[in-house]
């Protein structure tokens, strides 16, 4: 049963308990109205009358009862219409003034017995709270968001309302997807997408990707959340085949329907390991692999400086995550955040709240959570069935070092550096990680730029470019060392290849993940 016959039987059931107050809580007015409508067909045979700010007091056809449109007008008939007879249904649209204890407020209660001595209702459609004084007198139901079963009936029907002279290669996996895709907004803005979707006379599944695009736009600025913009096929993975294989296996279960399955989506990857090795970046890669909107949040900005204020940001951050979903969810450095500190009440409250969003969440947020002090994150954080995996990304070995050079060298100078050059940049580069790479190659590319030429230094000046880079990984050995003795005994290797320590001095796994930009 969809919510919305779900709310229709709840509604339904008030009215035949003749509840004298009933709140109907919508964000959607029209699909409030389309309940009242289904509920008032089970009791044909009682009077309903609906008021808007629009179009006055009218019967359930629409018909105008009288000249007066003012809710006052309204509320003198409904009180006339208790007085004279019973089990009449009045429904107000969005009534001003009735968040408090207001004088309107106080007025509906008044109306309110009225209508239980007659046996009559009073039925409330409003997307916002209604003061307790008037909502005791009576029940709430809730109509949420359309659900995914809902919108694929929508889409279904909106499609085959507009398929002569179109070209549509959707079938019922692909409207499926679509429904999935544009959960969490309402009927009115799914109907808009879809139509301007349609607009371009075909219907194509590559245009998936189009409705998330048109999704996001919806939502604006979103508190804590940032939009990271992307761009098709931008960034390009190399290296790190354990975790691009393991990848590629939960591609297939954030897109697939598992609305019947016992399987929950995928809840998302922690990265640890040493600064600087692409761990950030991985969020932008996959969101651009998957083809999903990327979101970044923001713990600085969640943090408040008033009690219960960070809570509430990250509540709000998280349910609106779940709105946008399917997405990628993307917490850089999420030890800053969550780890403990001199206002351990505040972070306990976080950390709460967030495993309870990890735990309890079931739409497809599929989220990239960075760390490079793991160690300090709290260890109920780190349990299994939090994350569906922890992977480490250490520095890179010889042959990630080379392959990496050769990425910057054509993203930044459009050649290749000759083999014997090559040799002298990847002993040069020993304990480089791919952020330090790539500033050596871009440092020859602004010296280069600045003496106005496009011819490459001498081997000797590029080499010196490189050994005036002090790796993290010399400047801060002891870290280093901590974060792989972690990483080596508590995590995944990103890669499958192994091999000896690019820090001098130091052993374990080694990991590259490198992205190229496609001119």
């Amino acid at each position: 049963m969809t919510n919305l016959a779900q709310t229709a039987d709840d509604l339904a059931r008030f009215l035949m308990a003749r509840v004298p107050v009933v709140v109907l809580r919508a964000q959607e007015h029209s699909r409030a109205i389309d309940v009242v409508h289904a509920a008032a067909g089970r009791l044909s045979s009682l009077p309903f009358y609906i008021h808007s700010p629009a179009n006055g007091l009218t019967d359930m056809e629409g018909r105008s009862t009288q000249d007066d449109r003012s809710l006052a007008g309204a509320v003198e008939y409904a009180t006339n219409a208790f007085r004279s007879r019973k089990m009449t249904n009045f429904v107000f649209i969005d009534v001003d003034g009735i968040d408090s204890d207001s004088g309107t407020a106080k007025h509906f209660v008044e109306v309110a017995r009225l209508a239980e001595d007659s046996l009559s209702c009073l039925i409330f459609i409003t997307a916002g709270p209604i003061w307790s004084g008037l909502a005791r007198l009576g029940m709430t139901a809730e109509l949420d968001l359309p659900d995914v079963d809902e919108l694929a009936h929508q889409i279904a029907a909106l499609i085959d309302a507009n398929r002569a002279g179109k070209v549509v290669e959707w079938g019922p996996a692909e409207v499926r997807q679509a429904a999935e895709t544009l959960q969490g907004i309402t009927g009115t803005e799914a109907t808009n997408i879809i139509s301007t979707v349609l607009a371009k006379n075909s219907l194509t599944r590559d245009d998936m990707a189009e409705l998330s695009r048109y999704k996001d736009r919806i939502f604006g600025e979103l508190a804590g959340l940032e939009r990271i913009k992307l761009k098709e096929d931008d960034y390009q993975v190399g290296g790190l085949e354990s975790l691009r294989a393991w990848l590629r296996d939960r591609e297939q279960l954030i897109k697939a329907d598992l609305s019947n399955s016992p399987v929950p989506p995928p809840k998302g990857v922690l990265l640890c390991g040493v600064p600087g090795c692409g761990k950030s970046l991985s969020a932008k890669a996959i969101a651009a692999e998957w083809k999903l909107p990327l979101y970044r949040l923001d713990m600085g900005a969640i943090l408040g400086k008033y009690v219960g204020e960070s809570e509430g940001r990250l509540r709000e951050a998280l349910d609106t995550a779940d709105r946008v979903a399917p997405c990628v969810l993307w917490i850089d450095e999420i030890e800053k955040g969550l780890a403990g500190g001199e206002d351990s009440g505040v972070t306990r409250r976080l950390v709460g709240q967030f495993l309870f969003w990890l735990q309890e969440s079931v739409s497809k947020v599929f989220m990239v959570a960075t760390a490079n002090d793991v160690g300090s994150l709290p260890p109920e954080l780190l349990r299994k069935g939090r994350f569906d995996e922890i992977f480490f990304v250490d520095l890179p070995d010889e042959s990630e070092r080379e392959d990496i050079i050769r990425l910057y060298f054509r993203r930044y100078m459009s050649t290749d550096p000759s083999p014997y050059l090559m040799e002298d940049l990847v002993r040069a580069a020993d304990g480089f990680a791919g952020s330090d790479l790539e500033a050596a190659c871009r440092e020859i590319k602004v010296r280069m730029m600045l003496d106005k030429t496009n011819q490459l230094p001498d081997d000797s000046a590029i080499i010196a470019h490189f050994r005036a880079v002090v790796p993290f990984s010399r400047s801060n050995p002891e870290d280093v060392a901590a974060i792989r003795a972690w990483g080596r005994d508590r995590a995944v290797p990103a890669s499958r290849q192994t091999g000896a320590a690019a820090a001098p001095g130091q052993a374990g796994v080694r990991q590259v993940l490198s992205f190229e930009t496609n001119q």
